[in-house]
């Protein structure tokens, strides 16, 4: 994600309202996997193999989509009920296995019984007939509704208001999607179009994955749109999406894509998913989102008058980035967080200078001087503090995105760029299309380095306070108002 305030950004509060119908089962308690974050994401005992979500969306962007959600899954203990992650929908049915089961709502979770134990590697498939409500309080995350239709907006912790789901990027899974929708709009959604047929007024568009994704980057567009494409590298299918009004003036921003990600490839290596591009939405989010193959921007990015062009292009190669680090290597806690947004500052922050705009180390010493007061502030970047009550979007701090790229500076200047690079490289294959942690971070960073660095590491990631810059010993943090002499 990049937050373009107070770069132009705006904060995104998140609330949730539940809608579930209740039935026999009774209440138990909302369950999680222990994020300590987000506790109440995520559920225990089973690992979602794939998610197969049917949309209908009759034109009015107010009105609660009818929908239904089929999830398939392997039991990973005994189960006798599972928890679902859903809110702000109504529940019509659940069947397991193809039999009627009894559902109850508590907190953000859908509680479904099995019917019989289902046992340890048993795999089963739940399908929740139900509605996904756009109407939720602005700027609550799902849903995002724009001038001519709807797009997802599902960072953190927001899949959830939309479909039911294990919420949490520690259980990646692959997604299909079948929009129906009246036929003068199109529907684009997350990886490659399989079919589109139309029915009368409607027509329906059925895209697919390729690599498993976590819940948070689903991206589903509706409007009148027109969708754009071209040919990236190795002939890579680009696929941009805006609205029909704007074609010809997205254009010149829309033809940049290949060489970012050229660039991108020359800096990690090879474009990791089957697809890329850029979903421009007539919407004032606040935000940009790196949903997975097809990035959400919003209009006013490329519209307002007084941002400089480089500038620009730096958040899209900010979100580019993200297909490598945080879309194919994804977090296995949001506590790792910033390996997400540490990357992306720092891939942004390299294409600038490249670019002949703003050199990488000005940035890193104006980081360094605020650093302290970061920390101060949102804790230090593998421990962050939890976000503030109701706004969840909240934990998206500057200790995150410049405050962590910081850690990869000095890691830079501890073991040199040879190694580095070499340490990027070999992160991006070794966990591609899975989850991995501030731990695996740090144990490769010691193999490529041929020595033991968790001690260095330590104190970048988790002490209150920055230590010393290496090779930058002038470099100085300023300490914040309430800090005690260190």
């Amino acid at each position: 994600m990049s937050l373009t305030s107070p770069r132009l950004r705006a904060a995104l509060v998140a609330t949730a309202s539940a809608g579930l119908i209740a039935a026999a089962v009774p209440a138990p308690e909302p369950l999680g996997i222990g994020d300590p974050l987000f506790p109440h994401l995520g559920n225990p005992g089973y690992d979602v193999l794939a998610y197969d979500i049917a949309l209908t969306y009759g034109g009015d962007n107010r009105t609660p989509l009818d929908a239904v959600t089929r999830i398939d899954a392997r039991a990973t203990q005994r189960l006798e009920r599972l928890n679902l992650d859903f809110s702000h929908g109504t529940v019509k049915t659940v069947h397991v296995d193809g039999r009627p089961a009894d559902f109850t709502g508590t907190g953000e979770d859908l509680v479904v019984d099995t019917g019989r134990p289902v046992e340890p590697g048993t795999r089963l498939t739940v399908t929740v007939a139900h509605t996904s409500d756009p109407a939720a309080p602005k700027a609550s995350g799902g849903w995002i509704r724009t001038s001519d239709g709807l797009a997802m907006a599902n960072q953190a912790d927001a899949a959830h208001r939309v479909f039911p789901c294990n919420d949490h990027p520690a259980d990646k899974a692959y997604f299909t999607f079948h929009v129906t929708a009246p036929k003068d709009l199109v529907a684009v959604a997350n990886g490659l179009p399989v079919a589109r047929s139309v029915a009368g007024p409607t027509a329906t568009w059925t895209y697919r994955g390729v690599h498993p994704m976590a819940t948070e980057l689903a991206q589903v567009s509706i409007g009148r749109s027109a969708v754009v494409r071209r040919t990236g590298p190795h002939g890579l299918p680009v696929r941009d999406v805006v609205p029909v009004a704007d074609r010809e003036r997205m254009e010149p921003w829309l033809a940049k894509t290949p060489d970012h990600l050229r660039w991108m490839e020359r800096e990690i290596g090879r474009y990791p998913f089957e697809t890329y591009g850029v979903l421009v939405a007539d919407a004032a989010t606040g935000f940009e989102l790196e949903t997975q193959t097809l990035s959400l921007f919003e209009r006013g990015l490329f519209t307002h008058p007084d941002l400089p062009a480089w500038y620009i292009e730096s958040i899209m190669v900010h979100e580019l980035a993200h297909h490598w680090f945080g879309n194919s290597v994804s977090p296995r806690a949001w506590s790792d967080l910033w390996l997400n947004e540490g990357h992306a500052t720092w891939y942004e922050a390299r294409w600038a200078e490249d670019a002949g705009h703003r050199t990488l180390e000005s940035r890193m010493r104006e980081a360094y001087t605020a650093s302290d007061r970061w920390r101060a502030a949102g804790g230090p970047p593998a421990a962050p503090r939890p976000p503030a009550p109701g706004q969840k979007i909240s934990l998206f701090r500057p200790v995150v995105y410049d405050g962590s790229a910081l850690v990869l500076y000095a890691l830079r200047q501890e073991i040199g760029d040879t190694a580095f690079r070499e340490l990027e490289r070999r992160w991006v294959t070794r966990h591609a299309h899975a989850t991995a942690g501030t731990s695996d971070f740090v144990r490769l960073a010691s193999d490529v380095a041929g020595r033991d660095l968790t001690r260095f590491l330590r104190g970048w990631l988790y002490g209150e306070r920055t230590p010393a810059m290496p090779g930058h010993p002038d470099w100085r943090s300023k300490a914040p108002s309430n800090a005690k002499p260190a």
